[in-house]
């Protein structure tokens, strides 16, 4: 391990919050070294998962590299935990990173609570024409921006290319043509169709947005999920379990639907390009090009996935504001996306990083970047990220027979309405 670079459990940084932030300053004064050169310690927070994980940690020890002067505190911390932990920090003024990987629906949320930094002016906003424009949607709240995009990525259908030859079936365009083929599927290889994510409303987008709905309009402050097509959603939802088309459960769904799919138990995934590498990593894709990868099936009116990805966002109160800027410049510049690309598939959001022949000829960008370019983007708003939890709550009562799609799709709207005042 070089030097500098401090590595940091999840569990051990919950019982030393007390040491992360004496490193967040790290004796940096925000202004670097007498000689101008930068100094100090940034503490990263890195929100990645398994698969991606050491690729990102050699990533922050470039930034090293880069400026001697300043030491690299790498924390990775589990995405089911990072919202809470940083609200928890930087809410108590105590162990909140420099740097951290926010999901792109938290830039609104900790920008709206006073956490981040406004980057407008500073070196971590640099080249801001070479990003694609839907990447930068996500990264402003009330008029300034908070952020810089990292990586951008929507949802699609993993599947095994070997299992639906031997089935006789076709790559489903429709969720009622999936439900068609699970029973060929299943008789010709013993395999279910499809695994269907329960556990995370995320999932529930492109079922909500195929029978041409959504949460909200945000731009003209109504609810909307409570109508017919979100109904619709959670029929889909319920008809596809019953007819044991899909397999759910209701936790511990990314390591389950990851491991059916490696193992070969189920045809079909929807996910997302960073679990790539973790799906060629199973038995069932020992020949990487048994992965497969379309556009998410659509429900009776249209076909949708949410625009995801990842921004990198300065604490406000980080003790080394300078150094969390060029750091922040870095891990988000065409070199280190370039890389990430390479090495784990991810998408750019750098414009230029598209037109490098290594990128260009990758195949999962290939089929993800016009997947992108059509995503749904979701509301940008500061309650963004609250509007999943009563989702979650209604997806598990309507699998469980708890509640009926109608009523599922009411409570949420309920829901809403208490969340958002000024909606109607």
């Amino acid at each position: 391990m070089r030097r500098g670079i401090r590595g940091v459990t999840a569990t051990a940084l919950a019982a030393g919050l007390a040491l992360a932030a004496t490193a967040c300053g790290g004796g940096g004064d925000g202004k670097g070294g007498g000689d101008g050169k930068l100094s100090g310690t940034v503490t990263f927070w890195d929100t990645s998962n398994d698969a991606e994980k050491a690729t990102y940690r050699k990533l922050a020890e470039g930034f090293e590299k880069e400026h001697p002067g300043v030491d690299v505190t790498y924390v990775n911390v589990p995405f089911g935990d990072a919202n809470a932990k940083f609200k928890n920090a930087a809410g108590g003024n105590a162990g909140a990173p420099d740097v951290m990987r926010t999901e792109v629906a938290w830039t609104a949320d900790f920008a709206h609570l006073g956490y981040l930094a406004p980057l407008d002016g500073t070196p971590a906003l640099d080249h801001t024409a070479d990003y694609l424009p839907q990447a930068l949607g996500s990264t402003e709240y009330d008029g300034k921006t908070y952020s810089a995009p990292q990586v951008i990525d929507t949802l699609g259908l993993f599947y095994n290319k070997q299992l639906l030859k031997k089935a006789g079936v076709s790559v489903p365009k429709t969720f009622a043509e999936l439900e068609s083929a699970a029973e060929k599927i299943k008789a010709k290889t013993g395999a279910t169709a499809l695994y269907l994510r329960g556990d995370d409303p995320y999932w529930f987008l492109p079922y909500l947005y195929g029978e041409g709905g959504d949460m909200v309009d945000a731009r003209d402050k109504n609810i909307t999920i409570d109508d017919d097509a979100g109904t619709r959603a959670f029929a889909t939802l319920k008809r596809l379990v019953d007819s044991k088309a899909a397999v759910t459960d209701a936790t511990d769904g990314q390591e389950n639907q990851l491991k059916a799919l490696k193992d070969g138990d189920v045809a079909m995934a929807i996910d997302g390009p960073w679990d790539i590498e973790g799906a060629r990593a199973g038995k069932a894709f020992a020949d990487k090009d048994n992965l497969g990868v379309a556009p998410v099936p659509g429900g009776s009116v249209a076909q949708g996935s949410p625009q995801g990805g990842w921004n990198l966002s300065v604490y406000a109160g980080s003790g080394n504001l300078n150094a969390a800027y060029a750091f922040v410049t870095y891990m988000s510049g065409a070199d280190v996306q370039r890389k990430t690309t390479e090495q784990l598939s991810l998408l750019p959001t750098r414009k230029s990083v598209y037109q490098l022949p290594s990128v260009k000829k990758n195949e999962m960008v290939k089929f993800f970047k016009p997947a992108v370019d059509g995503a749904v983007q979701r509301p940008w708003i500061a309650e963004g990220n609250s509007l999943f939890e009563p989702v979650k709550v209604q997806m598990n009562k309507v699998l469980t027979g708890a509640a009926t799609p109608g009523q599922a799709a009411k409570a949420t709207g309920d829901a809403y309405r208490k969340l958002l005042k000024d909606y109607k």
